[in-house]
């Protein structure tokens, strides 16, 4: 064969080397899609969800509760349970807990039934979460696995700020139920994407196989669970209670178009770090942190200036939308082949950090007023920038050289 076709047909296979499995990637984003939809949808339903079930409206919001409680409790036993078994058949059944839940909640008149279903739904969620990104590590080389665990997390800010808005309508429209019903069947469809387009992995050999204390004690893995925990604590401070703090600036009845800035802002941010992440894990973080940090100093300073708050928003969602991306990529590449027992830890801090959000906030709202959320934040933050900062040699490592 002559050199120069030789040559031609190598870069040709570096060029198919170097592809991303895009339709296998985007199936495992919308499998994240589904989990955050299904999660937030009845927090804009609330009133015909306490309508159709003859339940208060504080009731009906422990629907969304409850699903917290089952991805927080299920995720690391579910997890460390399943090492040895096939990925993809595990992700299926975690797709089929979907349908299962969403289908039980269209049809049920029953509060305590709907509630098991969403239970079932949240822990079906704890295992998907701890699957996807290890999942999108595994089907790319080395230098590609941030950019294919960005794709993977797309879903993620795409559900937050355009499906919940849309799925809310969407039940003004055609009633809360047929909702869950749509979120079944897409979940059903989903799992026909993933049988033909989403390659099968091995589950780890007994003999390979860390145990919970072998992985949470691998360098690096405590630093990241505790960005995780400082940072989207942090943010569930704001996120939870943001309409009584933008009332302060008379933004009440315009809670819906300032989330908007910050979903938009979150798409912007998730794909500057798909981008960079490969070459910028630390940096990223660390710019994002900052970011962050400056919104909540823009809105601890000047939080009652409706244009401030506009410009904060952009910040925040800029600041937040590829945290997922990062701190999931920083675990998988910490903890290697346990990724997935290390991803379910993750997962456990993550929905830590969402009740945390509810709890300390709530506690702050009442005795100090939301005038005490932007200082909150900045300690936690300030914490969160130190142990990225210190991580230079696990975790969130420094480039060599």
């Amino acid at each position: 064969m002559p050199s120069s076709t030789a040559t031609a047909l190598g870069g040709d296979t570096d060029q198919r080397a170097a592809r991303l499995p895009i339709a296998s990637l985007l199936a495992l984003s919308l499998a994240g899609f589904v989990t955050i939809l299904t999660e937030a949808l009845p927090a804009g339903l609330l009133p015909q969800i306490s309508a159709g079930l003859g339940i208060p409206e504080a009731l009906a919001g422990q629907l969304v509760t409850l699903y917290a409680i089952g991805s927080l409790v299920a995720a690391i036993p579910l997890v460390a349970a399943t090492q040895g078994v096939r990925r993809r058949p595990l992700l299926l059944a975690a797709l089929a807990g979907f349908v299962v839940a969403n289908t039980v909640t269209t049809f049920s008149s029953s509060y305590v039934l709907t509630m098991v279903a969403r239970f079932l739904a949240g822990v079906s969620a704890g295992l998907l979460w701890a699957l996807l990104a290890g999942y999108a590590a595994r089907m790319v080389p080395e230098q590609q696995k941030g950019r294919a665990i960005a794709i993977a997390m797309v879903g993620t800010p795409l559900a937050l700020s355009l499906g919940v808005p849309a799925g809310t309508l969407l039940g003004n429209l055609v009633g809360w139920r047929m909702c869950f019903g749509i979120m079944s069947l897409l979940a059903l469809l989903l799992m026909v994407w993933v049988r033909v387009k989403v390659p099968d992995f091995a589950g780890q050999a007994a003999g390979k196989r860390l145990s919970l204390g072998q992985v949470f004690t691998m360098p690096g893995v405590r630093p990241v669970l505790f960005v995780v925990l400082a940072f989207v604590l942090a943010h569930n401070i704001l996120y939870t209670y943001i309409a009584p703090f933008l009332a302060t600036a008379g933004l009440a009845e315009r809670t819906d178009l300032v989330l908007l800035v910050f979903g938009v802002t979150s798409l912007l941010g998730i794909w500057i770090i798909g981008v960079l992440i490969d070459r910028h894990l630390r940096v990223l973080t660390l710019a994002s942190t900052a970011l962050f940090g400056l919104s909540a100093l823009m809105l601890g300073v000047a939080g009652e200036a409706p244009a401030v708050v506009y410009v904060a928003a952009a910040v925040w969602g800029l600041a937040f939308g590829g945290a997922a991306t990062l701190f999931q990529t920083a675990i998988a590449k910490t903890a290697g082949k346990a990724a997935d027992v290390a991803q379910s830890m993750l997962v456990t801090a993550w929905n830590m950090a969402i009740a945390g959000g509810g709890i300390i906030g709530g506690m702050l709202l009442h005795r100090l007023g939301v005038a005490a959320f932007p200082p909150a934040m900045l300690v936690l933050l300030a914490a969160t920038l130190v142990v990225v900062w210190v991580a230079r040699y696990g975790g969130f490592p420094a480039p060599r050289g």
